[in-house]
C-alpha cells in the first residue's frame, strides 16, 4: 500500500510520455522515405520544414545540399518549383548558410511568373561546402500535396551555366 502512489505517479508519466509523443513528432518534417517518385534517389536532396508543413501556415523551409554536390564554386544558387505549389515565399526572408554559418548576399531576385529563386552570394563558395538554404516566413500552400524544387548552381565564369544538384520534394499537410 505504501507504494501505490509512486506507482501511480509512474504509470503516469510514462502514459503522459505516450500522450506527448505524437505532438512532439507533428513539429518536425523531414524527406523520410520516398517509394514512388519520378526522381531517382541520388537526387533526392534533404530538407526540413521547422513548423510541420501545415497547409495554410507559416513556416520555414531549410533546403539542404550535401558538400558532395557542390563540385564547382557557387556564384548563384536557383530554385525553381513546381507548377501546383501555391504558396507564397517572402524573398527578403531568405538566408544561406555554409558550414553552418550564415553568408553576406548580394542579391536575391523572385522571379513569380517563371516560378523561380536566385540567389547571389557576395562571395563565391568553395567546392565542397555543404550548404543550407533556408526560405523564411513562406505560407504554405492552401492543399496537401508534393511539390518539387530543383535546385542549381552557376559559377563565374565566360560561359555561366547552371547545374542541376537536385530536387527536394516537400510534403504538405502530411502526405
Amino acid at each position: 500500500m505504501k507504494h501505490l502512489p509512486r506507482l501511480w505517479l509512474t504509470a503516469l508519466a510514462i502514459a503522459t510520455g505516450y500522450l506527448a509523443a505524437p505532438v512532439v513528432s507533428l513539429a518536425q518534417s523531414t524527406p523520410g522515405l520516398t517509394i514512388f517518385s519520378d526522381i531517382s534517389r541520388e537526387n533526392q536532396l534533404g530538407y526540413f520544414l521547422d513548423f510541420g508543413g501545415r497547409p495554410s501556415n507559416r513556416d520555414r523551409y531549410r533546403l539542404r545540399i550535401p558538400s558532395s554536390k557542390i563540385d564547382i564554386g557557387v556564384s548563384e544558387f536557383t530554385i525553381s518549383y513546381s507548377n501546383n505549389f501555391s504558396g507564397v515565399i517572402d524573398p527578403n526572408a531568405i538566408e544561406v548558410y555554409v558550414r553552418g554559418q550564415s553568408i553576406p548576399l548580394e542579391r536575391i531576385n523572385w522571379d513569380q511568373a517563371a516560378r523561380r529563386i536566385q540567389i547571389f552570394p557576395k562571395n563565391v563558395i568553395e567546392a565542397g561546402s555543404s550548404v543550407e538554404i533556408q526560405l523564411s516566413n513562406v505560407i504554405n500552400p492552401q492543399y496537401s500535396g508534393m511539390f518539387n524544387f530543383e535546385g542549381f548552381i552557376t559559377s563565374r565564369g565566360d560561359l555561366p551555366l547552371a547545374r542541376y544538384v537536385g530536387t527536394w520534394t516537400i510534403s504538405i499537410g502530411g502526405i
